[in-house]
């Protein structure tokens, strides 16, 4: 058959019908192909577990410590990065002998466990005595007291003549913002005598991690509150 017949025979019915064939059998097998691939279907819901997973990333952590405006006297938020990430509170995993309720203070990395039951504790950062301040051993918490009068003690008194204006006798200072203990205070017994060590509260935020106090352990007030609420009265406390 030469070029002429076979553009001739294009034109014949046969020929037409071979053809359209053909093309139909070629547009098929290529609506197969992209017809969706077996996996497809779930695609828009990886999609959208993909795009969920960002949003939860991507969302600012819980607010530990906001303003506390119910407070007797109202204590203000804590600004972002003020305190450092790794003092704030928080549920870790906590391997120990002793019973739920117990308070662990760990004065090596500026720690207080308080822990629970299942192997976890409620940790806290914690400011400590400085040097020549320090006290470690077992004791129990005694009692404990919102917004507290401070007294500062004869000794300190000595060190200090000025706070004689708040000594036992003249009533001790009033409870308030600038009082040392802060918002809440939890009193340590030990063999049934006050060591005058306390786990108190405190406004000074740059404090916490650091050896300042006279011996006590000082939390963020928005912490000392979240303890207080959950401490016993006779609880354990271990400082080590």
């Amino acid at each position: 058959m030469d070029d002429t017949n076979f553009e001739t025979d294009a034109g014949n019915p046969s020929r037409r019908a071979f053809i359209l064939t053909a093309t139909s059998l070629a547009a098929l097998t290529l609506a197969g192909c992209a017809r969706r691939a077996p996996d497809e279907p779930r695609r828009p819901r990886l999609r959208r577990l993909r795009r969920l997973r960002e949003r939860i990333a991507a969302r600012p952590e819980p607010n530990l410590y906001p303003a506390l405006l119910n407070e007797q006297f109202p204590i203000d938020a804590i600004p972002p990065g003020k305190l450092p990430k790794k003092f704030h509170r928080q549920r870790v995993p906590f391997d120990t002998a002793e019973k739920p309720g117990t308070v662990i203070v760990d004065t090596g990395s500026f720690y207080l466990y308080h822990v629970e039951d299942g192997g976890t504790a409620m940790r806290y950062g914690v400011g400590l005595g400085r040097q020549g301040f320090e006290w470690s051993g077992r004791a129990r918490i005694a009692w404990k007291r919102a917004w507290p009068t401070w007294t500062p003690p004869e000794e300190m008194i000595k060190r200090e003549p000025d706070l004689a204006k708040w000594s036992a006798e003249n009533g001790g200072m009033p409870p308030g913002l600038d009082n040392p203990l802060g918002a809440r205070a939890l009193y340590i017994f030990q063999d049934g005598k006050d060591t005058l060590y306390r786990l108190h509260g405190t406004p000074e935020i740059f404090s916490i991690g650091k050896a300042v106090s006279s011996g006590c352990v000082r939390l963020v007030n928005h912490d000392i509150i979240h303890l207080y609420d959950r401490v016993r009265p006779g609880s354990a406390i271990i400082v080590r």
